[in-house]
């Protein structure tokens, strides 16, 4: 459910921590905001950075990520 009173909002980027289940290495990508739904703390997006370690990911691939993974949240001025 998105809305002017999401937590996460279109065009805003958050960095999430993704972890490789097998090598437990961490990585911390961009992910730029399409919607978010507050009630099931979800944030639909874009990947918008180029992994390394996360080798089945690529940059632009649709993803939708749980608040407990957001480690940073940047917004960006609204017209």
């Amino acid at each position: 459910m998105s809305g002017d009173m999401s937590k996460y909002r279109q065009g805003d980027h958050v960095k999430v921590e993704f972890c490789d289940e097998s090598s437990r290495e961490k990585e911390w990508m961009w992910v730029e905001v399409e919607h978010s739904d507050d009630h099931d703390r979800l944030v639909f997006g874009k990947l918008d950075s180029q992994p390394i370690v996360m080798k089945e990911l690529r940059g632009g691939q649709q993803l939708v990520v749980h608040y407990d993974n957001i480690r940073a949240h940047q917004m960006f001025k609204r017209p």
